[in-house]
């Protein structure tokens, strides 16, 4: 995997940041933990100091960041029902982990003396974090770790059950329409957003009330992926943004995964055909039912090429493993698949041998895919995802929307128009020429190289 941080951008430390300490706060999700710890990395090696605060749940690994300093607060995530909605847990986090960040936050500016924390930048889903923030007079900016045009969505939506729209199910004739709010977005995208769109719409407000509060906002993303998007949001917010990304980039292929990875799947992929491999990953948090899994087994099953399958303990509640693959499922497809429980995703999508990524279009996920030109074919399960997968199919045009959920028959199809049809390889060739334009947006002079040296400038100037 090509990355440009030691020759370009991480090779020039910028002299007048050191000893300066900027503190971060991510939320305690992996797709939200990893691309903070990035972001840390690529700070630290522009000459900051830099001090994670983090909560219990989900905590980061420290031994593996000996150059940063960690905090960890209480967040009461132990007391939440496991089976809570998106909106329900981020907005439960926003109000347990406000005493103690205050605390730990008041006690880190004492210690470190007067001046010496140029800011503080958390995920923008921690959006009490403004509040603390204005109370002892220290800057915030925000990470957004989603793509601008799911924050775009997120504006123009309306999360109320009284929009008529998360009532439908697959029977009524509007489940199929266009959302006139949002018309990239059609009904039956937005009903899997959320199961609960009173507490989704109380988060949401928040956070986009806060971001605009804040001193700027930090995106994971390329200028020239999203730059309609871009300009909209730099005039609504009237905040700068910094797009820097993608963050994973500026360093060789590393791992902040809290999930253990199977690296014995690259050996394996080393004797697959170029770009024959599917790579199927629903990321660290989805899960699914029993019959979607069989559904997902039999359609690899069926389209016959070789396939390389994560599939997390618990994936499928009640069961373990792989305890719900339909019978002799492993043995018909000896050594032309592979399920392992998690993989080291850059490595895989970075690999000749991988042709297609079948994914849940979280944004982590649809980065490294457009970083390694690997097509994708798109299941979305929440939040920010139908969003994602929208875009992914409609818009940039470099994957296939699976359309019906998880049928044997829609998934063979699907996999077939990425793999052996001819739009297949018009999607290729679109991907391919973002993957050169995200190469060329980290070398010196391009949109990435120069948010870095902006953001810089910024916080130096608090």
């Amino acid at each position: 995997m090509e990355t440009h941080g030691r020759d370009t951008i991480l090779s020039s430390r910028q002299s007048t940041a050191t000893r300066r300490r900027i503190i971060l706060f991510p939320l305690p999700f992996q797709g939200h933990i990893n691309p903070m710890l990035q972001l840390a990395n690529i700070l630290h090696n522009q000459g900051f100091e830099i001090t994670i605060i983090h909560a219990e749940y989900n905590s980061p690994i420290h031994s593996n960041y000996p150059h940063f300093t960690f905090k960890s607060i209480s967040d009461r995530f132990f007391e939440l029902a496991t089976k809570a909605d998106a909106g329900v847990i981020l907005q439960y986090l926003n109000r347990s982990c406000e005493d103690p960040f205050r605390d730990c936050l008041t006690g880190l500016l004492a210690e470190y003396g007067e001046g010496s924390v140029s800011c503080l930048i958390t995920d923008a889903g921690f959006h009490f974090t403004q509040a603390v923030a204005d109370s002892v007079k220290l800057p915030r900016m925000v990470l957004r770790t989603s793509s601008l045009g799911c924050v775009l969505a997120y504006v123009a939506l309306p999360f109320s059950s009284e929009s008529g729209y998360f009532n439908l199910t697959k029977e009524d004739s509007n489940y199929e329409t266009s959302v006139p709010e949002f018309p990239l977005m059609k009904v039956k995208d937005i009903v899997k957003m959320t199961n609960n769109p009173e507490s989704m719409g109380e988060f949401v407000s928040d956070m986009l009330h806060q971001m605009k509060a804040s001193s700027g906002i930090i995106w994971n993303a390329f200028k020239e992926l999203e730059e309609r998007a871009l300009e909209t949001i730099s005039h609504d917010f009237s905040i700068p943004s910094f797009t820097l990304g993608p963050f994973h980039k500026y360093f060789p292929a590393s791992s902040s995964s809290l999930i253990e990875q199977d690296r014995s799947v690259l050996s394996w992929l080393d004797n697959q055909a170029p770009k024959s491999v599917i790579y199927i990953s629903f990321g660290s948090v989805a899960l699914i039912t029993e019959s979607e899994f069989q559904e997902v087994a039999h359609g690899l099953a069926n389209i016959g090429l070789p396939f390389l399958w994560v599939v997390r303990p618990w994936i499928v509640p009640g069961s373990q493993w792989l305890e719900a693959l339909p019978e002799k499922f492993l043995e018909s497809v000896g050594d032309g698949g592979r399920i392992v429980k998690w993989a080291p995703q850059q490595d895989v999508l970075a690999h000749p041998a991988t042709g297609c990524f079948w994914t849940h279009c979280g944004w982590n996920s649809t980065l490294e895919s457009i970083c390694e030109g690997v097509p994708m074919v798109c299941s979305p399960c929440f939040v920010d995802q139908p969003v994602n997968a929208r875009y992914v199919s409609d818009v940039w045009k470099i994957g296939v929307f699976l359309e019906d959920s998880f049928d044997r028959v829609g998934i063979k199809k699907a996999i077939k128009r990425v793999m052996m049809d001819k739009e297949g390889e018009e999607i290729r060739e679109r991907i391919t020429s973002l993957k050169e334009k995200v190469n060329l947006s980290l070398e010196e002079g391009g949109s990435s190289h120069q948010s870095l040296k902006g953001l810089v400038d910024y916080i130096l100037s608090f």
